[in-house]
Formats: C-alpha cells, structure tokens, sequence
C-alpha cells in the first residue's frame, strides 16, 4: 500500500531517473544570430514548465552582460551564469543535494561550451536521463565551428537548424555572423566578444573620451560574407549598382 505522507518518486530529487519510462535526449538548436535562438529556449522553458517539470537554466555571455537568458522580442529569465571553468555535473548535482528536482536543462549560448562540458551534458542524459536542450550559434565570426557547436554537433541525439530565416542586406538567406570594429568587418581576432547586432556606442569615460572601439555583428550570406561587404557599394558615373 503507498503511504499518502511519502512523496512520489517517478523523478525523485536525488537524480537517479534511470527507470523512468522515456529515456531523455541532448538536442541541439543552432543558426545564426537574431534567428530566435534564445527565444525558443524561453519557449521551451515554458511549455515544459507547464507539464509540472523541474528545469535548471544556464547561461554565459547573454548580450545583456548579466545572468539571464534574454530576448531581442523582449522576453527574459533569471539563469545561471556559467564559464569555462564550470562543472556542470557538480552543478546540477548540488541542485538535487539541496532537494531540488532537475528534469530538464536549458542551456543557451551553448556556443561558448567547452567540449568536455558538453560531454558532461550527455553523461547527465545518459547517467540521470536530464532532457538537455542547448541553444547556440553555428559558426563564428570567421565562419569556423565553435568548439562547443562542433562537439554537440558530434554526440547531440537531435541537431536542428532553427527555421527562422534572416536576412542578409542584399535579401538572401543569412547564414555568417560578421564582426565589425569601427564600421569594418574583421576576420581576426578574440574567438569570444559579447557584443550585439544593434551598432552601440563605444565605451567612453567619465569625461566622454572613447576608451575602446565599436563593435557589433552583422548577419551576412555566404557571397558578402566572403567579400566582406556590409551593403551596397555606391556605383560611380556610369556604372550599374549591383549587389
């Protein structure tokens, strides 16, 4: 007979869902910026927070430089500032020492992951069965994988390209994030600058002086990205304006 003063045990706080019914999965959103990547994260919280689920969200370099997973369309959430010396397993371990249920994990700019993080992030599913859903950025600035894109790319149980299409200026499909430093685009530089796609004002100091440079990116297509274009070229006496 159960005893009705025992709490139930189908996801029990110690972690251990090993028999539960549904095995959990690591799946992987990706794209470029401003395609809505942290958005549905913010989605996905919510429908499974709907179910009477337990989630744990996770963060690092969010463009509003503090713990939250934000919006462009103006949505947030209070998450978990993470870094490259986190350990995610501690982390998510310490949450069930405390009592508190993790069934799920967002994890958004899952770009900036180590691989070994992500690994971790497959042993919690495959260990504990903790759905994992990481959100992140395909490539970077010089059009290369993140290490932590490639490694969910290698091991995640589902990889999806977030369907939401942006746009290049010339209207085609944009798929590279360019980094542009005082109007310019660049192609070297620190892997990791936070920065947003909206051009912001350069940092300045108590007595207006610039202390740094500009820096925002720009979502191009493959052809502009290439040539380094960042919109039309004014054509000169004679000559046709082509993109």
């Amino acid at each position: 007979m159960t005893d009705p003063s025992v709490p139930p045990v189908a996801v029990p706080a110690a972690g251990d869902r090993r028999r539960a019914p549904a095995p959990a999965h690591l799946r992987f959103f990706h794209g470029p910026m401003d395609c809505g990547k942290s958005t549905l994260a913010l989605q996905v919280d919510h429908n499974q927070s709907r179910q009477g689920r337990s989630g744990l969200l996770l963060t690092q370099g969010d463009r509003s430089a503090r713990p939250l997973i934000s919006s462009r369309v103006g949505l947030s959430r209070t998450a978990v500032e993470v870094d490259a010396g986190s350990d995610l397993l501690l982390l998510v371990r310490s949450h069930w020492a405390g009592g508190r249920r993790v069934d799920y994990l967002i994890v958004d700019e899952a770009q900036f992951l180590t691989p070994g993080q992500v690994d971790q992030l497959a042993e919690l599913v495959d260990a504990s069965h903790v759905d994992v859903y990481a959100f992140g950025l395909t490539t970077d600035f010089r059009a290369r994988l993140f290490p932590g894109t490639q490694r969910l790319l290698e091991v995640a149980d589902d990889v999806q390209r977030i369907q939401v299409e942006v746009l290049c200026w010339c209207g085609l499909p944009g798929l590279l994030n360019a980094r542009v430093v005082d109007g310019a685009m660049v192609r070297s530089g620190a892997t990791v600058v936070v920065a947003d796609t909206a051009p912001t004002p350069a940092p300045t100091d108590e007595a207006g002086d610039e202390t740094g440079a500009e820096v925002h990116y720009q979502v191009l297509c493959r052809r502009h990205h290439v040539l380094g274009q960042l919109g039309p070229t004014a054509a000169g006496p004679g000559q046709l304006a082509l993109p």
